[in-house]
């Protein structure tokens, strides 16, 4: 089982370097740290008073595994779920934040415990994740990456400018999908047919 810091490490290595994409949300990222991440931490890295690209395109490799690990992990309470969980839950939170825990939430409340999908990580959903995994431990971790995996599809449904992310030039899986399964078994994944159906309504 990696580390926080190995998965972190991870995270940033595959985020890459500087992009300011203007059909990502985002902004302006580097190693998968936002502009408005960097703002809401106060991280002034030039000390000319503002947050703004500059300070985005100075943050090191080693400012954004410590980033990751204090504020989306240990912040949130990864750490109280279950080993074999946190690591696609810490990665989601990278990505899409509250709405990690809001897609475990709803997993579980499909599985029958009853939590209110809040995005908080409170006792109530570690203990519902903890139950959940006492049986079938890795089918509960196959169905959060697939619970991912079909955020992301919706989310590429609703947004045109999003479906980039989720779609390569090429008409295979995108960045999204393959990140959502990295988390899952191999017999999950979608295979080439299955997912050029899934997308075909994109057009």
């Amino acid at each position: 089982m990696p580390t926080v810091r190995e998965i972190a490490t991870e995270i940033v290595t595959r985020e890459g370097g500087y992009v300011n994409d203007p059909d990502d949300p985002g902004g302006a990222t580097k190693y998968g740290v936002t502009i408005h991440t960097m703002r809401r931490l106060g991280l002034d890295l030039t000390g000319d008073g503002r947050v703004d690209g500059r300070d985005v395109r100075k943050l090191s490799r080693a400012q954004a595994i410590d980033i990751f690990i204090r504020h989306y992990f240990e912040k949130p309470g990864i750490a109280t779920l279950p080993k074999a969980l946190q690591a696609s839950v810490f990665d989601m939170y990278v990505n899409a934040g509250a709405n990690a825990v809001k897609i475990l939430q709803r997993l579980l409340t499909d599985m029958g415990f009853t939590l209110k999908a809040d995005g908080k990580l409170g006792p109530q959903t570690a203990k519902a994740a903890d139950d959940a995994m006492q049986t079938e431990p890795a089918l509960v971790v196959d169905a959060y990456g697939i619970a991912r995996r079909n955020y992301y599809f919706r989310l590429a449904d609703k947004r045109k400018a999003s479906r980039k992310y989720a779609r390569s030039r090429a008409g295979g899986k995108g960045g999204w999908i393959t990140r959502a399964e990295a988390f899952i078994s191999v017999r999950f994944h979608l295979s080439n047919s299955e997912f050029s159906k899934r997308v075909a309504s994109w057009g």
